[in-house]
């Protein structure tokens, strides 16, 4: 059996982050940095920066969420929904919350030398609000509380909160990308529903949620 497509990003970015760790030379060459971007061309910081992380922590929270729900996206709920369409939308899905999500930090900090960030939250809030978008009340557990909580109302308090620390943060963790993925990967998943499974999400969200 192949490795599915969660696994193998799920190795290169463990691949990549791991020596990332001591080797800060590898870290600077890879991270997103907008000032660089815009002024050296370094285009290709839009989809590294996603593969490289602060610590073994800030990688296993990724890595573990984007497995979490990851998995179940690639070999059940998209084949389920978009059938041969699936592989192709769902790489899209990950590498579009990638880029994506970065693009207003990279419009507002463009022109800011300091300013740099690391991390797939991006792409993994991405794959989460997908999976909340088919599944609306897949039950989510948090850490340290063992109680269930909906998927779309985790989606809301999500959202919330990202939005709130973006505005007060000035430790370059990227919450912003939290946010933007999070968009991203619910208005792509509920567009492709529309016009490529022929499928009202929308209609199917509000009868499980109400």
């Amino acid at each position: 059996m192949s490795l599915s497509i969660t696994l193998i990003i799920i190795i290169i970015t463990c691949l990549v982050s791991i020596p990332a760790f001591r080797d800060q030379q590898l870290k600077e060459k890879l991270l997103f940095w907008p000032y660089r971007i815009h002024h050296q061309k370094e285009y290709h910081r839009f989809l590294t920066g996603g593969a490289v992380h602060a610590d073994g922590m800030h990688l296993i929270f990724n890595m573990v969420s984007f497995y979490s729900f990851g998995l179940s996206l690639e070999r059940f709920h998209y084949p389920s929904l978009f059938g041969s369409n699936s592989t192709w939308l769902y790489i899209f899905l990950y590498l579009g919350g990638l880029v994506l999500s970065v693009i207003p930090d990279f419009l507002k900090y463009k022109d800011v030398y300091g300013y740099r960030a690391l991390g797939a939250s991006g792409a993994v809030s991405a794959v989460i609000f997908s999976a909340i978008a088919i599944e609306p009340t897949t039950s989510i557990y948090l850490f340290l509380l063992p109680i269930p909580i909906p998927g779309w109302l985790f989606g809301i308090l999500f959202l919330i909160m990202s939005a709130y620390l973006a505005k007060r943060s000035a430790d370059n963790i990227g919450h912003n990308a939290h946010f933007w993925g999070s968009v991203f990967g619910l208005i792509f998943t509920l567009v492709s529903g529309w016009t490529i499974a022929h499928v009202d999400l929308i209609s199917r969200f509000i009868a499980q949620v109400f």
